[in-house]
């Protein structure tokens, strides 16, 4: 199992540490929920995705700039955009510069996004996607992109031999078709037909909850990626890392992901990140999985600030 660790994931010229990355994830994936998750293992992270208008129009506005920040800890770190416009994504890229990669969404299928044109609404037209990855290799770019298997009909393929073709350093999947959002089961057995077909890595994603799917799916694609998983159990990189390495399961330890999540509190202060809609959401995902975790997790939905919320998890630790 080890092998499959040592076989590190390069995309472009980055090298990963391991194939697990941590995926993108609107009203998640700020500075300092991917430092804790980098903290248990994750090799690699994503701002959430952003709109490349709001890019150009608008990149002085505080809340964009928060999206968007970064440190030295924070490394190597995608930047993932979405756009309805082709002509766009020449005008972004000087925005674009101080990431190690741009990963191109293709795959959101919330509501606001497919209604705007972007997200998965662009699998609809794989020839857009290819002239967007274009242009942005044009511009000196490391560049991803991340679909599903289709909008409300399969085209993987298509769409992946095009994206390879127009000159994508790496490619992840989720599994599901746009129309599903989260609903049934990932259908993995995609994966092996995707990367008959292209040369560039396969990154897999989509139902990864345990080591052991973790280690199923890593022998169908080069690399994985975890979203909401992590949320709740960053230390979901640190268990598998074990497992491939040992073959030994690790259970859940709530109270050390307690402590990330206070990590997350002091990190979220510190860069002025603090939110307490995105505090309480992340915070009720590590109520779980234990002995009257429903009703640790009511009281603190209930909790007026951040004080009270700190001084709560610390009494469950």
């Amino acid at each position: 199992m080890d092998i499959i660790l040592m076989n590190k994931l390069k995309i472009g010229n980055i090298k990963l540490e391991n194939p697990l990355l941590l995926a993108p994830m609107v009203d998640v994936s700020d500075l300092a929920f991917r430092l804790i998750c980098r903290r248990a293992g994750a090799s690699m992270g994503y701002t959430e995705m952003l709109q490349v208008e709001a890019l150009i129009r608008a990149s002085k506005e505080k809340a964009l700039k928060l999206k968007m920040l970064t440190n030295n800890e924070d490394k190597p770190l995608g930047i993932q955009i979405t756009g309805r416009r082709v002509t766009d994504f020449r005008k972004v890229i000087p925005k674009l510069d101080k990431y190690d990669l741009v990963d191109l969404n293709c795959g959101c299928p919330g509501n606001l996004t497919v209604d705007h044109g972007s997200g998965s609404y662009l699998m609809k037209t794989p020839d857009k996607i290819a002239s967007m990855i274009k242009i942005l290799k044009d511009g000196g770019l490391t560049v991803t992109a991340k679909i599903r298997l289709g909008f409300n009909k399969n085209n993987v393929i298509e769409m992946a031999k095009k994206i390879e073709n127009a000159g994508a350093d790496a490619l992840t999947v989720h599994a599901r078709l746009a129309s599903q959002g989260r609903s049934g089961d990932a259908d993995w057995s995609w994966f092996p037909k995707i990367k008959k077909e292209i040369g560039i890595p396969l990154i897999g994603n989509g139902d990864v909850s345990s080591p052991e799917k973790a280690e199923e799916l890593l022998e169908l694609t080069d690399g994985i990626m975890i979203a909401r998983t992590s949320i709740g159990n960053p230390l979901i990189f640190q268990q598998i890392i074990k497992y491939l390495k040992t073959g030994k399961k690790e259970e859940v330890d709530y109270k050390k992901n307690l402590n990330l999540y206070l990590e997350y509190l002091e990190l979220a202060k510190k860069y002025d990140l603090l939110k307490m809609s995105r505090v309480k959401y992340i915070g009720g995902k590590f109520l779980k999985g234990f002995e009257g975790a429903p009703e640790t997790r009511n009281k603190f939905m209930n909790l007026k600030n951040y004080g009270e919320i700190e001084s709560f998890i610390r009494k469950l630790i």
